[in-house]
């Protein structure tokens, strides 16, 4: 029916058409009630009720147009028709018609205008009484098709409403799903960066300390190869970890260690220590700081742990032979104060954001960021760098 409306409004006309002409063969008034076969309808009604149905065709088209017709139509048949036919029929299927598909206040104006046109003329012109119960029918089936229209219309309406309130809803949800993808990937991939960028640093420093000292100091190379094998070791399992949360479910389980953080940064810094970086730490979260400090919240905790290990692969990176490092590690009120000095060592030139530069230091303003901080890094006043994260707790 919404494929093809044409056919349908026809199929209708014609229903409509069969109707009147078959009401136009029943006389209300026997003398047993109503009866059929025992008056017949003028050439001129059956013209009338031809034409109306033909209207009716055209009805979602034009519908006020179509209704002006039928109600011509119908004026002519109510004054002039003896027997009357239902022509007004026609008339009462177009009203509905607009009422469905206008608004309110537009079906108020053409209901009363149609309904005090027909049952006037019907009254006052016709060969009938002014109270003929037909006149009075006339009255009550165009109230009754201005009211179903209006009343489809309404709920038509709040279909569509609801259907729109949904499908935005579905939208919203979409979009907040793509939202929080697109978060969860750039997180992966700053912890993928942080763990490949520092372990493949220092298996590059140990590699190249192995084979400097290879023919000369075997022992001192063996040491730097084991160091090579556990910082190798340490990322497949950080790496292992971090791929894992990218399982689907009913894959083998990832494995369930904590996320690193401050409690083994003495180990980070070691591993620092044995690549030839002398790193010097403190660590102080207020008071209570020791055994017995309030732990802090985990997405601080893991901030402030990868801002270090990070600053501190940008030094044995890029600072000079000779560098030393220090590490800050203060809590300042509502606030975690992570800072990472390097002297520079040798080089002239300490910066981290040379052209072979990656985005670590992008990655440290994401992570603090992420959390409602900052993180502020610059060269320092007389050489070397400075790497500042300040984490709300």
């Amino acid at each position: 029916m919404r494929a093809h409306p044409l056919a349908t409004d026809a199929v209708l006309a014609l229903g409509a058409l069969a109707s009147m002409v078959l009401g136009s063969f029943v006389d209300p008034h026997g003398p047993l009630g109503p009866s059929f076969r025992t008056r017949a309808p003028e050439p001129v009604s059956l013209l009338l009720m031809l034409l109306g149905a033909a209207a009716l065709v055209f009805r979602r088209r034009s519908p006020r147009t179509v209704l002006a017709v039928t109600c011509g139509l119908s004026l002519v048949e109510l004054a002039t028709g003896e027997p009357r036919a239902p022509v007004a029929m026609s008339a009462v299927i177009a009203l509905y018609t607009v009422a469905a598909r206008t608004d309110r206040p537009t079906t108020w104006r053409t209901g009363l205008l149609t309904m005090a046109g027909l049952t006037g003329v019907a009254m006052l012109a016709g060969p009938l009484p002014w109270y003929a119960q037909e006149n009075i029918g006339i009255f009550a089936w165009t109230g009754m098709a201005a009211a179903a229209g209006d009343a489809v219309r309404s709920r038509r309406a709040f279909v569509d409403a609801i259907r729109e309130r949904a499908e935005r809803a579905e939208r919203t949800r979409e979009e907040e799903a793509r939202r929080r993808v697109a978060e969860e990937r750039l997180r992966i991939a700053r912890d993928l960066h942080d763990v490949v960028a520092h372990h493949i640093a220092l298996v590059n420093v140990q590699a190249g300390v192995a084979a400097h000292v290879m023919d000369k100091r075997p022992d001192q190379a063996k040491e730097a190869l084991a160091h090579v094998r556990d910082a190798s070791r340490s990322a497949l399992n950080e790496l292992r970890a971090t791929v894992g949360l990218l399982r689907q479910t009913g894959d083998p389980e990832a494995p369930t260690e904590p996320a690193p953080g401050l409690a083994v940064l003495d180990e980070l810094l070691d591993t620092f220590r044995h690549a030839g970086l002398p790193v010097e730490a403190t660590v102080q979260l207020g008071a209570g700081a020791g055994p017995d400090a309030e732990p802090l919240p985990a997405a601080v905790d893991l901030a402030a742990y990868r801002v270090i290990q990070e600053a501190l692969t940008n030094v044995r990176k890029h600072a000079g032979p000779g560098a030393r490092a220090q590490v800050s590690v203060v809590r300042v009120g509502a606030s975690v104060e992570v800072t990472v000095l390097d002297d520079g060592g040798d080089s002239a030139d300490s910066s981290p954001g040379d052209p072979g530069g990656g985005h670590g230091l992008l990655g440290m303003r994401e992570r603090a960021g992420a959390l409602g901080g900052s993180c502020f890094t610059g060269p320092r006043y007389g050489g070397g760098y400075r790497v500042h994260a300040i984490l709300p707790v």
